[in-house]
């Protein structure tokens, strides 16, 4: 499987989308500073997954989030969650 996710800053007022195969090393990744927009903004945590079964589907998800209506989108999500 492969997955389209999307990080929410804990401390900070930002989120990250990506997508990779595997979700816990890309966190675990993310968090240890590894990722050079993310390392500044840590810790991430998880608020929103897709699964796929091939990565051409997730990177079309990650690029449409990573659009105009794409972060209202994620507002939405945030929004959500905040209840």
């Amino acid at each position: 499987m492969t997955y389209t996710y999307i990080l929410k800053s804990v401390n900070y007022s930002k989120t990250y989308v990506g997508c990779t195969t595997d979700l816990e090393r890309r966190l675990r990744e993310h968090n240890s500073g590894e990722s050079t927009f993310t390392k500044r903004f840590k810790p991430w945590e998880l608020i929103y997954k897709e699964e796929f079964v091939n990565i051409s589907d997730a990177r079309k998800r990650e690029k449409y989030f990573k659009s105009s209506s794409g972060r209202k989108k994620i507002k939405e999500i945030i929004e959500n969650l905040s209840g």
